[in-house]
């Protein structure tokens, strides 16, 4: 359990909220210089309180807190710059990062790396209807969390890929040739792109998608997300399946 301390003004993104007694809440906000921390808000739910407005996701904070990181009191707060204007339809991808902070990041695990990584995925979100912005935060989400994935060599031999072959990938244990391509197969050249981070042509950005998804899913132990579920049920609906 973490000492009690005093943090002034540390820079912070709010990841969830849900309300405490009648006029409080309970916040996850993911600071730079002290990890994922649950602080209560007293009084922010008041309609005079100065928090009202602005204790809310995507909205960049500068925040002070006194006791402990799991559990202490927020004692100040303020804006330290404008929040990315995320359209209507990217909603639901900020939340989605959000969520999978909430689940998979420990806390008081100091990540700078991440938390930066995160600003950019918003303002990606907020200036491109691509999915770009999703996939690089995934993968340095997997590579802080030290599940960083080998995708330019074979798991068994070592061997570099064959750009021309095709190959299997277990989360946990990394890439296998196979035989013949079939499905779940990936090509040799669109795994290289991936781990090269050039994720420009499509079948390479869709192999992102499907590993970095699988290697979440893998460190998830089974627990879904409901942002994701919510975006499978929307895609769904948009093919008329």
């Amino acid at each position: 359990m973490s000492a009690p301390r005093r943090v002034q003004l540390t820079p912070a993104w709010l990841l969830h909220h849900r309300p405490w007694s009648d006029s409080s809440r309970i916040l996850d906000l993911m600071t730079r210089d002290h990890g994922r921390v649950t602080l209560f808000a007293h009084g922010a739910r008041r309609p005079k309180s100065p928090w009202r407005g602005l204790l809310r996701p995507f909205q960049p904070l500068s925040i002070s807190w006194s006791g402990r990181a799991d559990g202490g009191t927020l004692t100040a707060a303020e804006a330290w710059g404008p929040a990315p204007a995320l359209p209507p339809e990217r909603l639901l991808s900020g939340f989605y990062l959000n969520e999978l902070l909430v689940r998979l990041l420990p806390r008081e695990d100091r990540h700078e790396r991440l938390f930066d990584a995160y600003g950019t995925a918003l303002a990606g979100l907020a200036a491109s209807a691509g999915h770009h912005p999703l996939r690089a935060f995934e993968r340095v989400l997997l590579e802080e969390l030290g599940y960083g994935l080998e995708l330019a060599a074979d798991a068994a031999g070592g061997e570099t890929l064959d750009p021309d072959r095709y190959y299997h990938f277990e989360p946990g244990r990394g890439l296998s040739a196979v035989r013949e391509p079939g499905a779940g197969a990936f090509r040799g050249s669109d795994l290289l792109a991936v781990a090269r981070g050039d994720l420009g042509e499509p079948p390479a950005l869709a192999a992102a998608r499907r590993i970095y998804g699988a290697a979440i899913a893998h460190c998830l132990e089974g627990r879904g997300l409901a942002s994701r579920e919510v975006m499978l049920a929307l895609r769904r609906r948009e093919h008329g399946e």
